[in-house]
């Protein structure tokens, strides 16, 4: 977005009032968006490295813009110690009260969490919400383990959908500050020192732009040739 709203403003938009709206978007999607945050960790083979890191231990994960604390419940009953971190106020309560989930109410950095603190770090549509998206890679990398993971899945402005919507695509809206494509993203991520070990695209079309047949098709065109309206990666922080 140009002009870039303030950081403060941005902070504000997930205030009180909009976070209580926020917080009935979530719990009215909640088992969808869960459903579709656990498919794409599939498809990132999530299981497989939830099986290695498991055989030294419990492993900790953190979920960057963990909402209600809908992925980390069902993370914390497959045995991971789990933390959040949730800058929208009613989320956050009703993710403690409700969950009784370990999460913190303040941007990532400004929990200080110590070095390498992590064996896994998942951030699920919210980078595209930050005024620096870099200052968020740079931090996950510090605070994750070597040889820790980080999981990001965001919109793809490289999409199928965003070319044929333009201004008008889904995710062409206020509260996306940055929009990145598989390639600008992988960039940004080999910049900052991640090494990206697996890309994966999904979401053809838009449910009721067509017939369901044909949204199969090119549901399943776009996981096979990276044209996705979402794509999600799993990239690692080096072992030195």
């Amino acid at each position: 977005m140009n002009p870039q709203p303030l950081v403060d403003e941005v902070k504000k938009r997930y205030g009180e009032r909009s976070g209580k709206e926020y917080l009935n978007y979530e719990l009215s999607n909640e088992e969808n968006f869960l459903n579709l945050a656990l498919l794409g960790l599939k498809d990132l083979e999530f299981d497989r490295i939830e099986t290695e890191l498991k055989k030294t231990g419990k492993p900790g994960v953190l979920d960057i813009g963990c909402a209600t604390g809908a992925l980390l419940a069902v993370l914390r009953e497959r045995g991971w110690e789990c933390t959040g971190v949730e800058i929208s106020g009613p989320q956050v309560e009703y993710a403690r009260k409700s969950k009784n989930l370990d999460i913190k109410d303040l941007p990532l950095a400004e929990n200080h969490f110590p070095d390498s603190s992590f064996q896994v770090v998942h951030a699920s549509h919210l980078i595209e919400h930050l005024n620096d998206p870099a200052a968020l890679l740079e931090e996950v990398k510090r605070i994750l383990a070597p040889g820790g993971f980080f999981f990001v899945t965001t919109p793809n402005i490289a999409g199928l959908q965003a070319r044929l919507f333009g201004k008008n695509w889904r995710s062409a809206i206020f509260d996306h500050l940055y929009l990145f494509s598989i390639k600008t993203l992988s960039d940004l991520l080999e910049k900052k020192g991640f090494v990206i070990e697996k890309k994966v695209t999904w979401g053809g079309l838009a449910a009721g732009t067509v017939p369901k047949p044909v949204k199969r098709i090119f549901d399943n065109a776009a996981k096979r040739f990276g044209f996705g309206d979402v794509m999600a990666m799993r990239v690692k922080k080096n072992e030195d």
